[in-house]
């Protein structure tokens, strides 16, 4: 990356303008970079250096970040795919302070909460009288037709321009730059933050099961036992109501098994978020079994869904929100592999390819999609996530697959590059260190919080104009910090391949 700083002067300053707009106040423009980097306050000050634009649209902020809002400079497009206007040669460097030309935190809420899809690839949810009549016949459908019904509607998802497949890193990219930039003022030649994962972990893996059927509800046990042969525990997700019995016996050998339990969706007939007034009504039955079931966590029907709905749900998770939502139902993506935050809710995003789409939509029965994205999500310290149906790899085919699938990361573990855990877990871990913070006590700094045991104290700092981070080990390990690389990888070509 080059250095586009701007040294902040009375040339340089911007002009000021006659009509006063209110500003945001200064905790909301730093908002998403704080509690990304859980660094301190001190190090990164972001402000606006001018009033925002009425309108929204596209621009970029480098080459390698399509951001989506308001901005003070340039024009905005009204598609990804326009020419856009680069906003980071307009960032004024004032020592620790950047004064930006729009609002970082708005960016991100944006991407993650996906204002963008309407702009974007022509809304979200695709075909509302054709979806209504798909899922009322969709239970008498065999997997065989499924798919061919399924390819049709998702002929088109290698020409969407953005999110970029197969894994999109946009909010990690913005906040990355915002870092570069902050460390090449020259305040500082390196900004102390807490690490994104327990015991100094590159990164982090979860492994998650929806049951859609009898038959794979009857699968679940030997799932468990795959799993478990590659010391994998993973999670659940249990529809409520309509698709098959669900007993105590079953949800219990699930717990005895220390395997999580979900809900997923109320009866998975697609029409959860068809309005408000009906996802209410269901909301309330939703959370009457979460409350039964013991579950903290939620996964809507095809992952479907509405944040801005959310604070009708009683989880402490979710895991409806897809990275790159190319093949899902509803278009769209997160653009991020990290968790965060919907109100109370915290948001488990989806960043892999479903099984499902992988072995019937894009009929590839390889582990070559899963590693490339692994790799992908690894290189920037993220969450991989992934959805296996037991429904879906009872046949010998594609368990043998999921298998492969297994043993590779079971190996990434062995060799220190993956925490695996549950869904929980990462919940837990991601509250804890969001409660988390860096106290100076004399010259060093020393992490105070929940958890605080597991965490570790990690270092951005410039080689070149490359951001790498260094994790500082515990007392009583390596006495050398881990190097990480932290650029952004680059952005992969869209994947092509015809489905």
């Amino acid at each position: 990356m080059s250095s586009q700083i701007q040294e902040h002067s009375a040339e340089s300053a911007p002009p000021s303008i006659s009509v006063p707009v209110h500003e945001p106040r200064r905790d909301a423009v730093n908002s998403a970079f704080l509690d990304y980097y859980r660094c301190p306050e001190n190090f990164a000050d972001l402000i606006l250096s001018r009033d925002l634009s009425a309108n929204r649209g596209f621009f970029q902020f480098g080459r390698d970040a399509i951001c989506y809002g308001q901005s003070s400079r340039g024009s905005l497009a009204k598609r990804a795919t326009d020419e856009l206007y680069d906003t980071e040669t307009d960032v004024v460097a004032d020592q620790n302070t950047l004064r930006l030309p729009f609002n970082p935190s708005e960016i991100v809420a944006n991407l993650r909460y996906e204002r963008y899809v309407s702009s974007c690839n022509g809304g979200g949810v695709r075909g509302s009288i054709l979806r209504k009549s798909y899922y009322l016949v969709r239970p008498f459908l065999p997997v065989s037709v499924r798919k061919h019904l399924q390819r049709i509607q998702l002929r088109d998802w290698h020409e969407i321009p953005f999110p970029n497949w197969p894994v999109d890193l946009t909010v990690e990219r913005i906040l990355a730059k915002l870092l570069v930039l902050l460390l090449k003022t020259g305040s500082t030649d390196k900004i102390p933050f807490i690490w994104f994962w327990p015991d100094g972990s590159p990164s982090c893996a979860i492994m998650t099961h929806d049951v859609e059927t009898l038959s794979g509800r009857n699968f679940c046990s030997e799932l468990m036992d795959l799993d478990d042969a590659y010391g994998v525990k993973s999670s659940f997700q249990v529809i409520p109501e309509n698709r098959y019995p669900v007993a105590q016996s079953f949800l219990d050998r699930i717990r005895h098994r220390e395997f999580e339990i979900n809900v997923h969706d109320l009866n998975h007939d697609g029409h959860l978020f068809r309005n408000r007034e009906l996802f209410l009504r269901r909301a309330e039955q939703i959370n009457r079994y979460g409350k039964a079931y013991g579950a903290l966590g939620f996964r809507s029907g095809a992952l479907y869904h509405n944040l801005d709905w959310y604070d009708a749900l009683n989880f402490s998770y979710d895991m409806s929100v897809a990275s790159v939502g190319h093949l899902e139902a509803q278009r769209g993506g997160c653009s991020s592999v990290m968790p965060f935050f919907v109100g109370d809710i915290l948001e488990l995003p989806v960043t892999t390819t479903q099984d499902y789409s992988l072995f019937h939509v894009l009929n590839q029965y390889s582990t070559d999609l899963w590693k490339r994205q692994i790799a992908l999500i690894m290189k920037n310290h993220g969450m991989i996530s992934f959805i296996v149906h037991p429904d879906y790899v009872m046949e010998r085919r594609a368990r043998d697959i999921y298998e492969l699938l297994l043993a590779h990361l079971a190996d990434l573990r062995s060799e220190g590059k993956v925490w695996i855990a549950r869904p929980g877990e990462v919940n837990q871990w991601w509250r804890a260190r969001s409660q988390m913070r860096l106290v100076l006590q004399g010259d060093q700094w020393v992490i105070e919080g929940p958890q605080k045991d597991r965490a570790r104290i990690a270092y951005a700092v410039l080689e070149g104009d490359s951001l790498r981070y260094q994790v500082q080990p515990r007392e009583h390990e390596v006495p050398q910090g881990e190097e990480h690389p932290a650029d952004a990888a680059p952005e992969p070509q869209r994947d092509k391949t015809a489905a």
